[in-house]
């Protein structure tokens, strides 16, 4: 007769604690790694986003060249009212145009500094706190504020050739005043360019607002 061996199965008894602590052990490196790199990011984050605050003193400064806007145009203001009976007409306009032109650039440094300031670092608290708040504070951006300053600038620019006109009494540079103008029809279809830009991109988020409000209609239908 043939013997028939029945061999029973062995089962090994593992520990599931030990293969768990296995299993951390392999891959904390990676975590390690994936932390370490996690720190990195969050400090280079933090660094560029308070790097903002360095454009604040630029604004700061630009508030010192207000002031000294206002002398300078204190100064002309005091000499045009000492001589202002005995000009003639085109010169007590010209030293009109020239106050004009201060306070042009003086709108165009304060339009940079606050916008930049609100739009670039951190909203003006008092601002809003306060009753008398600009209209355009809050409510300009960054393609409002290219806009303004293109339009300043053009102002300027018209201001200097009509004085340039004005102060021509016999002999005028063809030269000189032909680049002038050039110049100036740059700067005007510059300012039209931007604001075609702008009128577009307000059209094409007009057109995705109502194309969203669309699909929630049918969505509720």
């Amino acid at each position: 007769m043939i013997e028939i061996s029945e061999k029973r199965p062995t089962f090994e008894v593992v520990d599931v604690e030990n293969v768990k602590d296995e299993q951390n052990a392999d891959n904390r490196p990676s975590n390690q790694l994936h932390n370490s790199k996690h720190r990195l990011e969050s400090k280079m984050e933090w660094l560029l986003y308070n790097s903002r605050w360095i454009l604040s003193l630029m604004y700061l400064l630009l508030i010192v060249v207000l002031a000294v806007i206002l002398i300078k145009f204190g100064m002309e203001a005091f000499d045009f009212f000492q001589v202002v009976w005995g000009l003639e007409d085109n010169d007590w306009i010209i030293r009109v145009l020239e106050l004009l032109d201060l306070t042009l650039v003086a709108n165009l440094v304060l339009i940079v500094a606050f916008s930049g300031y609100e739009n670039f670092v951190s909203k003006i608290d008092n601002a809003e706190k306060g009753h008398d708040t600009l209209p355009w504070m809050g409510e300009l951006d960054f393609s409002g504020l290219k806009l303004k300053i293109i339009g300043s600038i053009v102002a300027i620019s018209l201001i200097e050739l009509l004085q340039d006109f004005l102060n021509a009494t016999s002999h005028i540079d063809p030269n000189f005043e032909f680049w002038r103008i050039v110049l100036h029809i740059i700067f005007v279809i510059t300012g039209v360019a931007f604001a075609g830009m702008e009128l577009l991109s307000e059209k094409k988020e007009e057109t995705k607002a109502k194309e969203g409000l669309i699909e929630k209609q049918k969505k509720v239908m």
